[in-house]
């Protein structure tokens, strides 16, 4: 038995947003996302839709629509989103791609990180964030 093993070597990210954690919860239990990551003190949820796969198959290019993030210090195997309600979440951090991921994010985050009216974290309200900044969340694997 002859055993392949062809990982992906880009994954490309159309669109990244920092939000508050309340809203990444409410907007994954609402569009049907069944899990949130983990990682190094970070919540990341991602949008990807079914073709992505067969294009990865062929191209060995990941593509994700639409990720959006948070910090979340420490890890917690639930996150309970309203009474009732909660949602797991997967620790991603021995993955090379989730490490990958979350590199090219935090690279190219413009200092959200350290908010001072940044206008991208989804906590301060400030309109200060540069509207249609483009940048390049291709993430080389290889």
């Amino acid at each position: 038995m002859k055993v392949t093993i062809r990982p992906t070597t880009k994954v490309l990210v159309f669109s990244v947003d920092r939000r508050s954690l309340k809203n990444i919860a409410w907007c994954a239990v609402t569009y049907g996302v069944n899990r949130l990551y983990w990682i190094d003190g970070y919540l990341l949820c991602l949008e990807v839709y079914e073709k992505a796969f067969e294009h990865e198959m062929k191209t060995q290019e990941f593509p994700i629509s639409q990720v959006c993030y948070t910090r979340f210090p420490e890890y917690k195997n639930t996150y309970e989103v309203e009474k009732g309600v909660k949602i797991p979440i997967v620790d991603v951090s021995e993955m090379k791609i989730f490490r990958n991921l979350l590199k090219a994010i935090l690279d190219n985050s413009r200092g959200d990180e350290n908010c001072e009216n940044c206008g991208n974290c989804g906590e301060c309200g400030s309109d200060a964030f540069e509207e249609n900044r483009s940048v390049d969340y291709r993430i080389d694997l290889t």
